[in-house]
């Protein structure tokens, strides 16, 4: 799903930054553009919404919205690799991100695994979206981001932590960008895998393959489908340090994704731009 108008400057700058190995920075151009004031008071008023009966309304309304949302938007992914959830209560959930919506297509997997809740890390920049989509990112199982330190290392961490400890899934997209219809898994963050190894709970890695269908969308792009590849999870070790496990965990996991990429695409793995790396693009680069 296309949202947002054309896309030639984020193509030309997720071109830009693949060929320089700026893996992991912002490639759009439309983000909110908010204060740190703004920012601090969108994450204040959602940690005092928290326990307000307006507020679970709201999620309750935010929560069918997407599950019919994921239905629709899904009815011709394809999901492998399900049987990798059997067994699992809380865990860190990574795939790569590129899509302001390709959580739908992670959620109907866990659906599938008979998970029936994500909770999902979100920028705080997010709460100031307008639209359909700034109400949902508002209401629908969003643990904020923020910039300050003291919420980062207290109400974020607790609030993740009791999550984890109730045995929902949390996804947490360690490419840290959106990088729109990028095909390629990207080099992860470590931060969801210390998150893990603090917590001692394992991360799902999830893979989300793009595939072109034969139909437009725009004059831009064609429509795309999804297959959804739940990866084996990777346990922390109990003998090992949080640091020392997080950075074997975030290894483990590109490598799950990256031999998944392989398989999928039928092509090793490297970053040098190509026009086929944007599913369903129907331009062509300046080369």
């Amino acid at each position: 799903m296309i949202i947002g108008g054309h896309k030639d400057q984020v193509i030309a700058n997720i071109e830009k930054n693949a060929n320089t190995g700026k893996l992991n920075e912002k490639v759009e151009v439309d983000d909110p553009n908010i204060t740190d004031e703004t920012l601090h008071q969108c994450v204040n008023t959602y940690l005092e919404n928290q326990n307000k009966l307006s507020y679970w309304v709201k999620k309750l309304i935010a929560r069918l919205i997407l599950d019919v949302g994921d239905r629709v938007l899904n009815k011709d992914t394809q999901f492998t690799g399900l049987e990798n959830m059997q067994g699992l209560e809380g865990v860190v959930v990574t795939s790569n991100h590129f899509n302001p919506i390709d959580n739908t297509a992670v959620r109907s997997a866990l659906r599938k695994g008979g998970k029936k809740r994500l909770y999902m890390i979100s920028q705080a920049t997010n709460l100031a979206m307008g639209g359909w989509v700034g109400y949902l990112m508002r209401y629908c199982d969003i643990i904020p981001v923020g910039s300050s330190r003291a919420y980062m290392l207290g109400p974020f961490k607790k609030l993740l932590s009791d999550k984890l400890r109730k045995g929902h899934p949390v996804l947490i997209y360690p490419e840290q960008e959106m990088w729109f219809n990028y095909r390629k898994p990207r080099p992860p963050k470590r931060g969801a895998y210390g998150f893990a190894a603090e917590n001692h709970v394992p991360v799902l890695p999830l893979f989300v393959e793009i595939r072109d269908m034969d139909e437009a969308e725009t004059d831009q792009f064609m429509k795309t489908r999804y297959v959804v590849h739940v990866l084996p999870p990777i346990y922390p070790d109990p003998e090992k340090s949080a640091r020392q496990n997080s950075i074997e965990m975030m290894k483990k996991d590109y490598d799950l994704k990256t031999a998944a990429y392989e398989k999928a695409y039928g092509k090793k793995l490297d970053y040098k731009f190509q026009d086929d790396d944007i599913a369903g693009w129907r331009g062509t680069s300046d080369d």
